[in-house]
């Protein structure tokens, strides 16, 4: 099953000519989400050849420009397309109220369900789930009300031994419950032990997004031992002054939370315009958290 995530814009507050606000498209099972949608957020997915047609659950973090100057834009795009799957939103309260205004004085009539569903952003709870995977939100702490978002597979079924099952003469009305972990008994009386009718399912594999924050030993808990973690770096940490004062994080803090976290691999972003070269912010970063990489526009990570 497919896990991938791709990077559509990695500043900060300001863009640059070479990189833009906060963005990222997710493919899970073959579900399509967008992660904060910047501005130029459509124009992007445009150059990477993603069809917005298919996005059908956005996941907001909070109401900073930088976050969602895209969204009004996206969203009237798919309504002159004549888009009709359902398009649902998830986010803090203060979202849906500046979404309100401008779709009334726009007198804006959708032509497919916009649904839109209110995220706590004080506390973790799990704000979408089907059978392939879950979403998780929780708090992130920055000037105003933020979200962090923890996606994360279901256990997927085990897979069947089909020449073990026969072998055993084990009716097809039985293999569910085999490839659910269930063991098998004969006609006999003998039981036959699931490990020798299935192979091992895949491991779920988790992705954890980090927004705008500052350095809080709270998160850690949300985001503990996910696979992949994306975290904000907006600065190097001879501006943890500034780190502060913004409530933002420096690329060695974001290290710091990967190793206490026990991640696998960290991806950093959210860049402060000031920096032209990425390059010292991931050496920084590294220095607290070897596998780390940058976040790069038009990056496809491939999670497994």
């Amino acid at each position: 099953m497919a896990f991938e995530v791709t990077i559509l814009g990695n500043s900060s507050a300001s863009p640059t000519i070479n990189r833009h606000p906060s963005g990222q498209y997710i493919n899970i099972c073959e579900h399509h989400l967008l992660v904060d949608c910047g501005e130029g957020t459509q124009m992007q997915l445009q150059r990477y050849k993603i069809k917005k047609s298919k996005i059908s659950h956005i996941f907001i973090s909070h109401v900073h420009g930088d976050h969602i100057l895209g969204l009004p834009g996206l969203l009237l795009s798919m309504n002159l397309m004549k888009h009709e799957q359902a398009v649902n939103v998830y986010g803090p309260k203060e979202l849906f109220e500046i979404l309100a205004v401008f779709f009334k004085h726009s007198e804006t009539d959708f032509s497919f369900p916009l649904n839109y569903h209110v995220v706590d952003p004080t506390a973790e709870s799990v704000v979408m789930e089907n059978l392939y995977f879950s979403v998780k939100s929780f708090p992130l702490y920055h000037r105003i009300p933020t979200i962090g978002y923890f996606f994360e597979e279901r256990a997927m079924l085990k897979k069947l031994n089909v020449e073990a099952c026969d072998k055993h003469k084990i009716p097809f009305t039985f293999f569910n419950n085999i490839k659910m972990g269930k063991d098998y008994n004969l006609p006999d009386g003998k039981r036959i032990r699931n490990e020798e009718l299935t192979f091992p399912a895949t491991r779920p594999i988790s992705y954890a997004y980090c927004s705008d924050t500052i350095y809080d030993e709270r998160v850690i808990k949300a985001i503990y031992e996910a696979d992949y973690l994306y975290h904000e770096a907006t600065f190097m940490h001879d501006k943890l002054e500034r780190a502060i004062k913004t409530m933002h994080t420096t690329a060695k803090q974001a290290g710091m939370v990967a190793t206490q976290a026990k991640v696998n691999e960290l991806l950093i972003g959210h860049f402060s315009s000031r920096y032209e070269d990425l390059t010292p912010l991931l050496d920084e970063a590294k220095s607290e958290f070897k596998n780390t990489r940058l976040a790069i526009e038009g990056t496809t990570f491939i999670l497994e």
